[in-house]
Parts: C-alpha cells; structure tokens; sequence
C-alpha cells in the first residue's frame, strides 16, 4: 500500500468514527428533548400546584394571624379596654389595660 492509499484509509475509518458518534450524540439529544417534552406537559400542572400550595399558606398565615389578634383584643377587653367607646382618653385606657394583662400574665408565670 501507498502512502495515499494509506491517508485514504485512515480518513475514511476517521470520518466512519465521527459519523457514528455523531449519530449516538443526534440520537441522545432525540431522547433528551422527549424527555424535556414530557416533563414540560407536567410542569404546568406543578407551577399550579406550587401556586395552590402558596396560596393555602397565605391563607394560613393570614387566619393565625387574625386569630392572634383577636386573642390579644379578647385579652385587652377582658382588662378594661374598650373599643367601641368614643373614649377621649384612648391611649391611655388602652396602655393601662395593656398593664394589667402584662401584670396578669407575669404573675402566671
């Protein structure tokens, strides 16, 4: 064999290599984007879950903290402070019913 015949050969395993490789590689990304496909159909379906899910936890925080805050003005009524009334002296019946159940509250610890 010659020398040409020889680079001819060697070319042609060459290209014969590359060309199956790159057919491996068309095949994998082939596989690849159905995979992408398919998970993409249900992603939708997960971001809707996702926001369901943030939605029931604002809804949740929102409700604990309402019922924080009615616990506290339960606690504020029942020492002295009332709301509805058209109190001149606002600030300061609240401070003090604020002082009572502070004081109540120390004591039961």
């Amino acid at each position: 064999m010659t020398s040409s015949n020889t680079r001819k050969l060697a070319v042609l395993l060459t290209s014969g290599a590359l060309m199956l490789g790159l057919a491996g590689l068309a095949q994998a990304q082939a596989s690849d984007s159905a995979a992408t496909d398919s998970t993409s159909a249900s992603a939708p379906a997960t971001k809707a879950q996702q926001r369901a899910q943030k939605k029931a936890a604002r809804k949740a925080a929102r409700k604990q903290a309402r019922a924080k805050n009615s616990a506290e003005l339960k606690k504020l009524e029942s020492n002295g402070y009332n709301p509805a009334q058209n109190d001149p002296n606002y600030p300061q019946n609240l401070q003090n019913a604020e002082k009572k159940a502070n004081a109540a509250q120390a004591a039961s610890q």
